[in-house]
């Protein structure tokens, strides 16, 4: 299938690279725009990595700066012998601050990365303008976590000896249908790197060792938070409700029609249309304050 002229024009965009440093372990990241302007910091789930929001963040506005980091562990930054959500949050608000966005940012995250923005928020509110966690799920582990623990997949690494061999047994967790062949072909050639005896997959195994957030975590959050889940995702009605009420009934939950779980891979445009829509009110209005 031929990509369309959106696509390819946002896999064109200028953009720079940077790493910066974060208890010791480099962060690699990528900035679409120039510092100085409010910004936006992508967030990826687990076993993800920068790459998954190239043709997502050049259309999230022209006048601002769009921040996509890898989180360690995962892509092309460092790895910890451990990896506490806690650390996660400090790298997000430290690349916000390295890459020049002016101003507190607002933070969009996915998926295990949706749990990191929401530690960033509950922990450093008061540096952040908002998160928006799309398809997050609280008080269930996210699927990328549910499949290491059953030994499905993320297990220890695989080495294949050429990277067509790699590319092959690409799969996203939960696998969906809808995923848009030339996306998910780009983010399969973004996620692998050359390793000693052939090419392997872009993330540590250790990432999921960690508990699954609860309701305490989101009455900590004190800035702006919107809820996006999938129509066909993991954040179900009344897990959305739940965390509806926990957020003190003020952050909406909207929902991304015909999507599943990785929504980026399926309706990346609703999905831009979407945040672009949320951030715009959020410049013009006043936060509601908890009940």
């Amino acid at each position: 299938m031929q990509p369309p002229e959106w696509f390819l024009e946002s896999l064109a965009a200028p953009h720079d690279e940077a790493t910066t440093t974060v208890d010791g372990c480099d962060i690699h990241y990528t900035r679409w725009g120039a510092a100085g302007r409010p910004g936006i910091v992508l967030v990826h789930g687990g076993a993800a990595q920068a790459h998954w929001w190239d043709h997502v963040a050049p259309l999230l506005g022209p006048d601002c700066c769009v921040v996509a980091l890898d989180l360690s562990g995962h892509g092309d930054s460092g790895r910890r012998d451990r990896y506490p959500t806690s650390t996660w949050a400090r790298e997000v608000v430290a690349v916000a601050d390295h890459a020049g966005i002016a101003g507190p940012p607002v933070v969009v995250a996915h998926s295990m990365g949706g749990w990191v923005a929401i530690t960033a928020a509950a922990e450093h509110g008061d540096r952040l303008a908002g998160i928006v966690v799309l398809d997050s799920p609280v008080r269930r582990p996210a699927p990328e976590e549910e499949a290491h623990a059953e030994g499905a997949a993320f297990g220890p690494l695989r080495v294949y000896p050429t990277f067509d061999d790699g590319l092959a047994h690409f799969r996203t967790v939960p696998d969906q249908p809808t995923s848009l062949p030339y996306v998910l072909d780009h983010i399969a050639r973004t996620s692998l790197r050359a390793v000693d005896g052939g090419w392997s997959w872009k993330f540590d195994p250790r990432i999921f060792d960690r508990p699954v957030p609860t309701g305490d975590l989101l009455r900590r959050v004190t800035c702006r938070v919107a809820l996006f889940r999938s129509q066909f995702g993991l954040v179900t009605t009344d897990i959305g409700a739940y965390m509806y009420e926990q957020l003190g009934r003020v952050a909406p939950v909207i929902e991304v029609p015909l999507a599943y779980h990785h929504v980026m891979l399926d309706q990346p445009l609703p999905l831009v249309t979407g945040v672009r829509t949320l951030l715009a009110d959020w410049d013009h209005s006043v936060p509601q304050r908890r009940g």
